[in-house]
């Protein structure tokens, strides 16, 4: 089949039903979303704060519709005070319902290059329950204090009404706070605004030193990024993180644990990211020894952190190298049953969080849907949505279905790369091993940055090997990108 005539949409849409995603909405949406039409801009209670005089800003990738998270801050005496809105899904969506069954079921938006699986209808997730610009709209607001030593002060969760008054993209925002271009026009128009995201900037950059400080690892991570327009690969760049991003990852984060931190305090049961300790920590320990640096043999995230940080300055060039190696070992995340009555919670490794919690995306992730409940219960003081039992089952049931959803995005980038390197059949590249075992072993190359087989020249190869590969054949009816290893 030729890759010009390939059907990447359709091959999306497969994907999805062959790792057992529906996608269609059940019976009962189109009713559901009227009664929520109907209930728009109604009258917010008692204990609804109106924040929408506040300069509310989103930073986003360039294309996305589903804005699940806005922030202001202002500076009290020598720390800056942080208000991270979330878009307010479980007002809109009940418990128990057709859409949220849906969403229960799928648990969570797939992104593929060429098509997006929502977990909500775009009518909510890109519209009613997102926090667009210029829109009234109901959130969830997580606030805290980011002091000197960027450590999270005086906390608190309530309820209210905001306005988006900038949407913003990370491509933009990124490069004029790093100084190597000018401002977009929106942050141009306003010097309020400039001021505003720098404020923020500064409370990031606190509370990133803070967490590297208790031992959180840093990545340069890099991503595909491919230009698909009406199912057509026109090419396969890549994504870099920046400043702008940056900055959204940590008041993220912060927000987070202050979720998880309340949830503990108050003794709700709640669900847990966690990053246990790496299961290759001897793998680390032995990549890490060709740099001339000796771990400990138990993991510590504080010594792995400094040798990433040093390396990082001392070559640059193949730190994205060394960093992917480093990812693929750590082992994924997963969603955990924190109960309510445990003294001890599971933390997150990579991010030196004892308390971390998916509150701030629940247009697109379940969990983060299901912790709103919890602390809107909390909030009100009523009983808990959801039983511990059921509470253990959804994050099992989500970790499994993450894993489904990784199969299809990875394939469909692998379809994409497919299509993208038919002419490049031949040409040598860099890459760094990211899986070996008896399904195969793994080579994922820089540039462009995607994952092929290697199978050729693969015995001997282990995860974090650096390797030149010639590529041998695509096909992207498969998502086989095959190369050979000298």
């Amino acid at each position: 089949m030729s890759t010009h005539t390939f059907d990447l949409v359709a091959s999306a849409a497969a994907e999805m039903v062959r790792e057992g995603f529906h996608t269609e909405f059940p019976d009962g949406s189109e009713a559901q979303l009227t009664t929520i039409r109907a209930a728009e801009g109604a009258k917010p209670d008692a204990e609804t704060r109106d924040l929408r005089g506040l300069l509310w800003s989103s930073i986003d990738n360039d294309t996305s519709r589903d804005l699940d998270q806005i922030e202001v801050a202002e500076r009290v005496g020598d720390g800056v005070r942080v208000k991270v809105g979330v878009a307010d899904v479980a007002g809109s969506v009940g418990k128990d319902t057709p859409l949220d069954r849906h969403a229960a079921d799928q648990t969570q938006t797939v992104y593929t290059a060429v098509r997006n699986f929502s977990m909500l209808p775009t009518e909510l997730s890109t519209d009613l329950t997102s926090l667009n610009e210029g829109e009234d709209r109901a959130a969830m607001v997580v606030e805290f204090v980011v002091d000197v030593e960027g450590k999270v002060q005086a906390t608190s969760i309530y309820k209210a009404e905001v306005r988006n008054r900038a949407q913003l993209a990370y491509s933009q925002v990124g490069p004029w706070l790093e100084g190597k271009a000018g401002p977009d026009a929106k942050v141009a128009a306003s010097t309020e605004l400039q001021g505003q995201l720098r404020l923020q900037d500064e409370a990031a950059v606190k509370l990133r030193a803070q967490r590297v400080k208790m031992g959180a690892l840093e990545f340069n991570r890099v991503e595909a990024d491919p230009v698909v327009v009406d199912g057509k690969v026109q090419s396969i760049g890549t994504a870099f993180h920046n400043r702008a991003s940056d900055l959204i990852e940590e008041l993220m984060i912060a927000a987070n644990e202050t979720m998880a931190r309340t949830l503990r305090a108050a003794k709700r049961s709640s669900i847990r990211r966690v990053v246990k300790s790496p299961e290759r920590w001897a793998r680390i320990v032995e990549l890490v020894g060709r740099y001339g640096t000796v771990l400990p043999a138990q993991p510590d995230s504080g010594a792995l952190n400094a040798f990433l940080q040093a390396q990082r300055q001392a070559d640059a060039v193949h730190y994205p190298d060394l960093s992917l190696a480093i990812i693929k070992l750590m082992g994924p995340g997963e969603y955990v049953l924190a109960r309510g009555d445990e003294e001890e919670q599971q933390g997150h490794f990579g991010l030196a969080a004892q308390d971390y919690s998916h509150s701030t995306a629940p247009n697109r992730r379940f969990v983060d849907l299901v912790t709103q409940r919890v602390v809107k219960a909390m909030l009100s003081g009523e009983a808990a949505p959801y039983s511990d039992e059921q509470l253990g089952a959804i994050a099992k049931h989500c970790n499994e279905r993450e894993s489904a959803a990784r199969k299809v995005e990875r394939a469909m980038l692998k379809r994409v790369a497919a299509v993208a390197l038919a002419g490049s059949v031949g040409k040598a590249f860099h890459g760094v091993i990211t899986g070996a075992n008896d399904k195969g072993t793994y080579v994922r190359v820089f540039d462009p940055p995607v994952e092929g087989k290697v199978v050729r020249g693969e015995r001997g190869l282990d995860v974090g090997d650096t390797v030149e590969v010639t590529l041998l054949h695509t096909d992207p009816q498969h998502a086989f990108i095959d190369f050979a290893h000298a």
